[in-house]
């Protein structure tokens, strides 16, 4: 799709319209709200702007609009932006940049450790020790690197040995050196330069800071943080960690769904755009070939190429170029939820009148 010229910017607030009014059929969304509140009990928000207006919103559960919800790695998403961002402002000089740079007190002799790029932590194409079997959690570790006093050192030591550079294998821990990136060269926490740089001119609210008291299961991994959860070195935790509303996940979709721009300005290049949404690494899933750019999903849908960060819990924003379409779902992590596409395949994006 290209450059949509917009007769306003949600900077402020986002305006709603009646679906029909953005050619979308009202039977399937109150299809869809059912469909939500008799079989999807974890979602607590759904967020649907369509050529630049709320066309539906509902919550449940007694969540509403100012509520911010944890996304787990839809966090991952956020993080390959503002990575995006200091390519944009100079602070990273190329994604092909050795990670080990960034890091000169590490010393190793792994020469497999030392080819490893930026470019390989954006698109799930490091090496590292653990084992991945085709799903998002896999054999990764997490539960031990939250007891970690030092998470950088602890994953670069996990980062290469007998691993295989260009082969997709999920990591969280990838991000995470991302993030650490991030705050190695701009000074600041990825949080506080999403701040200022992201949150502050899209009009979303600022990310707080989010105290950890503890690094228990339940304070990482749990339901009930705040802000955007750091590491004990404060660096903001690049996979997952991150609190928004679900308003808030549509502007960062809608930023995407306009090349980066927004309010007739740059945020984002269109160029960093165009390659995070766009196929680097393929990977079978449940016998389902997927595709992977940087730190977004990509799948094909009757033509049409759709992009998606996702997160545990049923957690996505989903952008549609074509139907200049997004839609950000939040809900509750928890143990196996029901899978969302079947809404999006189902009632959604048949909802798209022609």
């Amino acid at each position: 799709m290209g450059t949509v010229k917009r007769d306003y910017w949600p900077t402020e607030a986002w305006r709603t319209t009646e679906p029909a009014s953005v050619g979308i059929d009202s039977k399937k969304l109150s299809d869809l709200d059912h469909i939500i509140s008799s079989q999807h009990k974890n979602i607590h928000g759904i967020v649907m702007v369509k050529d630049g207006y709320i066309a539906f919103e509902r919550y449940y559960h007694g969540y509403g609009p100012c509520d911010a919800h944890r996304v787990a790695s839809v966090t991952k998403s956020f993080t390959s932006a503002l990575i995006g961002m200091a390519v944009d402002s100079g602070y990273i000089p190329s994604i092909d940049q050795k990670v080990l740079h960034f890091f000169p007190d590490y010393v190793t002799h792994d020469i497999r450790k030392k080819t490893v790029t930026l470019k390989h932590l954006l698109t799930m194409t490091a090496p590292f020790t653990f084992s991945w079997k085709g799903n998002q959690g896999g054999q990764e570790p997490l539960d031990r690197l939250r007891r970690q006093r030092d998470w950088v050192t602890y994953i670069l030591n996990q980062m290469g040995g007998k691993g295989q550079s260009g082969m997709f294998q999920y990591s969280t821990a990838g991000t995470h050196l991302l993030s650490a990136i991030i705050t190695q060269t701009t000074g600041r926490c990825a949080r506080a330069f999403a701040n200022e740089h992201l949150c502050g001119p899209l009009g979303m609210r600022d990310i707080p800071d989010h105290d950890m008291k503890t690094f228990s299961l339940d304070d990482v991994f749990g339901n009930h943080a705040t802000g955007w959860l750091k590491d004990p070195k404060g660096n903001s935790i690049g996979g997952f960690g991150l609190t928004i509303t679900p308003r808030d996940m549509a502007r960062f979709g809608f930023l995407y769904l306009n090349g980066g721009m927004w309010d007739n300005k740059q945020i984002i290049s269109k160029a960093w755009i165009d390659a995070s949404t766009t196929p680097h690494a393929e990977v079978m899933i449940d016998e389902s070939l997927a595709k992977y750019g940087y730190l977004w999903w990509i799948r094909e849908e009757k033509g049409m190429s759709i992009y998606l960060a996702l997160g545990d819990g049923g957690n996505v924003i989903c952008c549609v170029p074509e139907k200049d379409l997004v839609v950000a779902i939040a809900g509750k992590i928890g143990r196996k939820p029901i899978d969302r596409w079947p809404l999006f395949e189902t009632y959604i994006l048949p909802a798209i009148l022609d």
